[in-house]
């Protein structure tokens, strides 16, 4: 009996691994998606400083924030 829980614990702590992988995995995914909206709408072309300014603005605001003051009519 302790073999066969033994195996049951191994079995679940492998799942678990790949489970982890694959997190891993859609959060690069992800990440290179984002990457490539953030590009795709030309911020990557801005100057640095430019660029720096825009996102010191964005964490001082916060992301909700901005979008309220980017959404039209506001």
């Amino acid at each position: 009996m302790a073999k066969s829980l033994d195996a049951e614990m191994a079995a679940i702590e492998a799942e678990a691994r790949k489970l982890d992988e694959r997190r891993k995995a859609l959060q690069t995914r992800m990440r290179e998606a984002a990457i490539g909206k953030v590009e795709k709408a030309g911020l990557l072309k801005l100057p640095p400083e430019r660029l720096e300014r825009l996102m010191s603005a964005v964490k001082t605001l916060g992301v909700d924030e901005v979008e309220k003051r980017l959404a039209p009519g506001a």
